[in-house]
């Protein structure tokens, strides 16, 4: 059996999903080809914060083009989208300084930003400590969602009102180009033919292509989270970033104190080993996300990081936040793993094999926010 399409995107996870998206507005005849039931890697096992506050000015541009297009596509079906913005809590002077800083790149960079006094802060986010509260930056445009349920329903609106064509249990084994079409030839022998075709794997490297991945600069992050048991009739609105988010996100690499800031870091402690910043986020039954961590490892030796959570690094991310919110319960229903593919010399891994066929992964903890409007610029670039 043979199908023709436009484009062939393998991969259904956010970045080839909004390459769908774009392709489709532009009238092609798009399959997006799943090899799991729905997805199952970064895109559903992530915080669901959509804050191009965090990103370089390259990144943030994108990411406030995917705000408008994730409020746009919210319009049209309910994508658990939660416009509560993002706070940054500054936990002393240093980091205070930083948010001061990044204020005054935002007014240049016309970003709507608003520093919160210590008050202000404590006013807003029920429970959050006096004694460690020393201000705060907030962003209002920044959103939440739920990112396992928002996917499915995201695939549900491009399959209904812009005729996606979605294969799901789909797993292609081999991809190549010959006479001006790109095939697609899946585990079950079907082939699915089209001009050109989009590969976004996320750190699925041993199935296509996996000489080009071990040889480029390509590594994967291991991430763990938790989720506490519903909170009861607490409140905790939009995306909540600590200090250790303040010293370890890009944009903040922008500010001018940055880097005689981060000479002063103890390079031995346990948050540096395991790259631990604190995030909390509620999700819509009530209950509190709390991450993150990192380990890192290169291609050809990612099954090292294991498939084991490591309880040190939970309990610490437990009391961590414990010293910075105090919530009703710190009970833990779940407990997982993320993975994410990321550049170590570049913000994204883009790769040709042939003319017609791309390679897009690599796009690190930028997936959530910046999918949506680098897609655009892509699909764009792809069909010049």
């Amino acid at each position: 059996m043979t199908t023709k399409f436009d484009l062939i995107v393998v991969g259904g996870g956010i970045l080839g999903t909004f390459h769908a998206y774009h392709a489709l507005k532009k009238n092609l005849k798009v399959a997006l080809l799943e090899r799991n039931s729905v997805p199952q890697g970064a895109t559903v096992r992530n915080f669901g914060q959509v804050v191009p506050s965090g990103m370089d000015l390259k990144w943030q541009n994108f990411g406030r083009e995917s705000l408008e297009i994730y409020n746009e596509l919210h319009a049209q079906t309910d994508l658990t989208i939660r416009k509560n913005g993002s706070v940054y809590i500054a936990s002393n002077d240093e980091e205070l300084q930083l948010i001061e800083e990044l204020s005054e790149i935002n007014k240049n960079n016309d970003y709507e930003s608003v520093l919160l006094s210590k008050n202000e802060c404590v006013q807003k986010y029920d429970g959050l400590r006096s004694d460690y509260c020393k201000g705060g930056l907030f962003f209002p445009q920044e959103l939440s969602v739920d990112s396992a349920e928002m996917i499915v329903k995201l695939h549900q609106l491009l399959q209904e009102k812009f005729g996606l064509q979605i294969f799901y249990n789909t797993t292609v084994v081999e991809t190549n180009e010959d006479d001006q079409k790109c095939i697609a030839v899946t585990s079950e022998g079907t082939e699915f033919h089209a001009s050109k075709l989009i590969i976004c794997g996320g750190h699925e490297f041993k199935t296509l292509y996996p000489k080009v991945f071990n040889e480029s600069d390509l590594e994967v992050s291991k991430l763990q989270m938790l989720q506490t048991k519903p909170q009861g009739i607490y409140s905790l609105q939009g995306n909540i970033l600590t200090g250790l988010s303040i010293r370890r996100y890009e944009s903040f690499g922008e500010c001018p104190s940055f880097q005689k800031i981060k000479e002063l870091e103890d390079k031995n402690s346990f948050e540096k080993k395991f790259g631990i910043h604190i995030l909390f986020k509620q999700a819509l039954d009530g209950s509190i996300i709390l991450g993150d961590s990192h380990e890192y490892a290169d291609v050809k030796h990612a099954d090292d990081l294991g498939f084991d959570l490591n309880m040190d690094i939970d309990e610490f991310m437990i009391e961590e936040a414990k010293k910075i919110i105090d919530l009703p319960t710190y009970e833990i229903q779940r407990r997982w793993f993320g993975v994410y593919s990321q550049c170590k010399s570049k913000d994204i891994f883009e790769h040709n094999p042939s003319p017609n066929i791309h390679i897009i992964t690599g796009i690190g903890g930028k997936g959530m926010t910046g999918s949506g409007g680098f897609s655009k610029l892509n699909i764009d670039k792809i069909y010049a």
